[in-house]
Order: structure tokens, then sequence, then C-alpha cells
């Protein structure tokens, strides 16, 4: 998100966390002045997908999550209605939405508990229908190894080193 800033300066741009501590050095740098690599059109936010502020209602043009872990990756990828009322109630409609997600239950099992494999038909037979029921109009499709590294963060790297592992995108419109 930090990097989105820098690059857009005239879009205003809005990380959410739940842990307190990765927000710290990303807001310092953000806090800098723009020529030292500051980015004063980013706002990090301590909240979790479940309990998101309400001052950001209905101001979202754009909502992105890069792959998650744990009980954000369960509640987009299983899907739960609660997290994805609060993604929905970010957004204004015509809003894009765009998850990029993977899970490998062999690399993978303690970190999303109980995850149903990401399978192309259970996605489209399951995990959609639960997106268009939260108001959104979305799609799916793979990602490479290649395509996740594009994405440009650290852990988009790490995750997509080595051993294949199975990337999805999902993109959606809010209704």
């Amino acid at each position: 998100m930090y990097r989105s800033a820098r690059a857009k300066p005239t879009r205003f741009c809005v990380g959410v966390d739940s842990n307190a501590d990765n927000l710290a050095e990303i807001s310092r740098r953000a806090g800098r002045k723009p020529a030292r690599g500051g980015a004063s059109n980013a706002l990090f936010v301590h909240a979790t997908a479940e309990a998101l502020p309400p001052e950001l209602a209905g101001l979202a043009t754009r909502v992105t999550i890069l792959l998650p872990w744990g009980s954000l990756l369960r509640a987009v990828a299983q899907p739960d209605p609660v997290v994805l009322a609060g993604v929905r109630g970010l957004c204004r409609p015509g809003a894009r939405l765009e998850v990029v997600m993977a899970y490998d239950a062999e690399r993978d099992p303690t970190t999303a508990g109980a995850l149903a494999p990401l399978e192309r038909e259970r996605l489209l037979r399951e995990v959609l229908p639960r997106y268009r029921a939260a108001g959104f109009v979305a799609t799916v499709g793979p990602l490479t190894a290649a395509e996740v590294r594009q994405l440009g963060t650290t852990w988009a790297a790490r995750l997509a080193f080595g051993r294949e592992r199975p990337f999805w995108r999902l993109r959606a419109r809010a209704i």
C-alpha cells in the first residue's frame, strides 16, 4: 500500500492491519518528507477485517487483499459473511476488489486450520456465490509464481519462491 501511495501521489491510500507492529515502521517511513520517501497520501489503520472503522464506510474505489494469512485467509477463502460485509461496507458502488490468495495443505497445515483446498471448482461453486451474496460480482483465476512476484511485496516474493503452490486471484466489483 505504501508503494502504491508513493507511485500515485494523487490517490489517497489506506492500509489496514490487525497487527500494530506491522504498521509501525511503514507509518514512520510514510511520515517522512516526500523527498525522503514519505507519502502524505497514506494512512495506516490498526483494525481487524471483522471490525473496520465506520469512518471508512463507502469511501473505497479499490480494495486489495494480498496474500492474507491465518484468519483473514480463512475469511476470504471460505468466505466469512461478516468479513465480506465489512469489506463491502468500505466500497462505493462499482469499487474494485482484488484478493490474491494461496494455500498449500502440505506446506501450510497449521496456517489456516481447516481451510478447504483452493481448487477452481470449489472456488466457482462455493466461494463466488458468497461474494455475490455480500454484494460483489466476482471472477477467479489462477496466477503463476512469476505473476505473484510482480506484486512487488516481500511476502509475495517469499511465497512465490521455490516449489509451486496454487495462487488464485479473485477480482470483483461492488454492486
